[in-house]
């Protein structure tokens, strides 16, 4: 797409199925490579990546030739696919259904990489769902609490 410019910074969550705790320590660092291999083979650039044992956090730099929507279910099927593949947990894998995304300015970077990099700090304070329903409220984004989860 010559002539075509643009800056667009997405921060991405989204949870383990069940919000179920799979993603192991001794593994993690892995799953962060080969999703940053995903990104990148999308034409997209992975900033900074991390989470939990439930759930990740992923900062990308979004060029406007890929559909965030296609983007996330590329990186939730392959990665899927990937961790069941390396029989990394009992039984299979799965991602939950759909996705948080919210959008900063360059001048935000710092924080939110940050923020990523800091994950187990923040978890020490508040739950997984805490989290998430902070960033909804904070980006004013309209919720269902009852659909928020799949619950197992």
């Amino acid at each position: 797409m010559a002539n075509t410019y643009s800056q667009i910074y997405l921060h991405i969550v989204f949870a383990v199925k069940g919000r179920q705790n799979l993603i192991s320590k001794n593994w993690k660092d892995e799953l962060y490579k080969y999703i940053t291999g995903i990104v990148i083979n999308e034409g997209q650039k992975l900033i900074a990546i991390n989470g939990m044992p439930d759930h990740i956090h992923i900062l990308v730099g979004s060029k406007p030739n890929k559909a965030l929507s296609d983007l996330v279910r590329d990186i939730k099927a392959n990665s899927s696919r990937f961790i069941n593949e390396k029989k990394w947990i009992n039984g299979k894998f799965e991602w939950q259904t759909g996705f948080g995304a919210f959008s900063y300015s360059h001048s935000q970077l710092t924080n939110v990489i940050n923020y990523i990099q800091n994950q187990e700090e923040h978890h020490k304070k508040k739950t997984f769902k805490e989290e998430y329903v902070d960033f909804l409220k904070a980006f004013d984004i309209d919720y269902n609490n009852q659909y928020l989860f799949d619950d197992v």
